[in-house]
């Protein structure tokens, strides 16, 4: 199973469409908030049998979509969340605690515009940083692509968009 993982897209819909291109087939997509009211125009980009979660972000004024989600990727709990409620900008021990707290071995947030993979405590916590406004050093765009096999056995890899 391929998982395509992005956050922070601030309606750079060129860029996400790229990426999508790029990394076609997939069979999730994941957003971690902050697209501002282009979901509809996502799915339109995706594959009509991949499955698609997005959450609210911060700057995701007026949307329908959920402020957080748990989802299920093979024998793993997965708990989706921008992050800004759970302070992410000074550390993600509340959201690791949080993800322990309902049983998810993963917590993918965004918010920080920086990536960040590292398991703590037996939760891989992620962040696949911004195709909008990426804040690490160099600034270039990220996304995350996970691999799952049959068994659960998991990879993760950071990936950039050079000239976006």
């Amino acid at each position: 199973m391929k998982i395509l993982i992005v956050s922070d897209t601030h309606r750079m819909d060129d860029i996400l469409k790229k990426v999508i291109e790029k990394e076609k087939p997939f069979n999730m997509f994941i957003h971690l908030g902050d697209l501002e009211s282009n979901e509809t125009k996502i799915s339109y980009m995706l594959e009509p049998d991949c499955a698609c979660f997005i959450v609210q972000g911060n700057n995701d004024f007026f949307s329908q979509l959920p402020k957080e989600k748990e989802v299920s990727i093979k024998n793993h709990k997965a708990l989706l969340v921008h992050g800004h409620q759970y302070g992410v900008g000074m550390g993600v021990e509340i959201l690791k605690d949080e993800a322990i707290s309902r049983g998810c071995d993963f917590a993918m947030y965004g918010h920080t515009h920086r990536p960040y993979l590292k398991t703590i405590d037996g939760v891989t916590i992620l962040n696949p940083g911004s195709l909008g406004y990426p804040r690490q050093s160099g600034h270039i765009p990220t996304y995350m692509i996970m691999d799952v096999d049959d068994n659960g056995n998991f990879n993760i890899e950071t990936k950039e968009i050079m000239g976006a």
